[in-house]
């Protein structure tokens, strides 16, 4: 279906099996497909269809796969188009449902929910199926510090798998802000579900002491703040042990683009929620969330407080990148969209910054080589889908030394 000459980007090949279907004077078009999700596909879905049953006059049923595996989430979305390429019918997105169709219906007015909606819920059935499916794993744990990113990873959950079955675990050191502490005790009773405090300054302290031998003489810096999220992996990869939980790690795809993440650190888990989402779209579900519960799940002050790591004192995280408006869409224009240093400045990108923040994708590779399997709600993920050398010779702009 979707190697459509006229319309598609998609297209591969030189046949076209819809046109050599129709020269056989078919009735109708029935497409059985397993077709992922990406954010706005549904409406492509629509467009190819209706090009198809004007081009040929023909009626076309759309049956697409449900249910996620792994990376890829399968919406739903089955449908029937008329000869004039007029909607006559949709079933259910994100779930199982069944419709039948009686040609001559009354059209309907397509109507795509907004992109938020649609990923919230495609981000709900990706965890939900990961844990049904496999069968492995007796609860989800988060990892809960105040922010953004646990906090509508922690919601997802609740909404994936119940309350019941999450659990929630904040850490504070010696520089965790007393804000962090309280959003994260809101949105865990918001949510209604079990949080425990494990205090990590104890074990920060022993592990600086441990190394100050070995780090005599030199100036305290990211080795020594990445310890702090060092030890909260080791916490939270305990707890999962202990009771055959999964943890569910928080970066986001802005994060994992550019190395703002821990190896061995924030970035330990199973799956990576929200791995294909940018960190202003994770800000949008956030929003969404609050909207569509008509409460305050995540805290306003969750949403409202400048994004930090907390790993030293007073940090933000525009201390390292740039905002995170710009930053997102350098990166959607890299990553998704493959356009070059050039394009994206000729966009209206400085070119300092463009160039730093391709920098920062090319030499981070080897660190989403190790990164949790991600839901994929996007049309190019880090994953399977984006599969790139560690090491090369050819570099298209000149990369600088790597931070772990």
């Amino acid at each position: 279906m979707w190697n459509n000459e006229s319309w598609s980007p998609y297209r591969r090949y030189s046949d076209n099996p819809v046109d050599d279907l129709a020269e056989q004077n078919i009735d109708l078009f029935i497409n059985i497909s397993a077709s992922p999700f990406a954010m706005g596909k549904i409406r492509e879905r629509d467009s190819i269809i209706q090009d198809y049953c004007r081009r040929h006059r023909r009626p076309f049923l759309y049956v697409n796969q449900v249910g996620a595996n792994t990376e890829l989430v399968f919406d739903g979305s089955s449908c029937a188009f008329d000869a004039t390429g007029a909607l006559q019918l949709r079933a259910a997105s994100f779930r199982e449902d069944l419709v039948y169709w009686k040609p001559g219906l009354e059209p309907l007015k397509p109507v795509h929910p907004p992109d938020v909606a649609t990923l919230h819920d495609a981000l709900v059935l990706g965890v939900g199926d990961y844990f049904r499916k496999t069968g492995s794993f007796n609860r989800a744990v988060v990892g809960l510090s105040g922010g953004i990113d646990s906090a509508v990873t922690c919601a997802i959950a609740v909404a994936a798998l119940g309350p019941e079955n999450v659990v929630g675990i904040t850490m504070p050191s010696r520089v965790s802000s007393e804000g962090s502490i309280i959003d994260s005790k809101a949105l865990a009773e918001n949510l209604g579900i079990a949080l425990h405090m494990v205090p990590i300054s104890p074990a920060v302290s022993s592990f600086t002491d441990m190394l100050a031998e070995l780090f005599a003489g030199t100036t305290p810096g990211i080795a020594e703040e990445n310890i702090q999220a060092r030890t909260r992996g080791v916490t939270l990869m305990a707890v999962c042990n202990k009771f055959g939980d999964l943890l569910l790690t928080t970066g986001n795809k802005s994060e994992l683009a550019t190395g703002y993440a821990t190896l061995y650190g924030d970035m330990s888990g199973g799956l990576a929620v929200l791995s294909d989402v940018f960190k202003t779209q994770v800000y949008e579900l956030a929003e969404y969330i609050n909207e569509r519960a008509s409460t305050e799940i995540i805290p306003q002050s969750t949403i409202s407080k400048p994004p930090s790591a907390e790993l030293r004192p007073d940090q933000r995280d525009t201390d390292s990148l740039p905002p995170y408006e710009i930053l997102d869409d350098i990166l959607r224009r890299y990553i998704e969209n493959g356009k070059s240093e050039t394009d994206i400045t000729a966009a209206g990108h400085d070119e300092s910054i463009v160039r730093e923040v391709l920098q920062m994708v090319d030499r981070n590779e080897y660190k989403r080589r190790q990164m949790a399997p991600g839901l994929r709600v996007t049309n190019k993920a880090f994953g399977i889908g984006r599969r790139l050398p560690i090491v090369m010779r050819w570099r298209p702009i000149e990369t600088q030394p790597v931070t772990v």
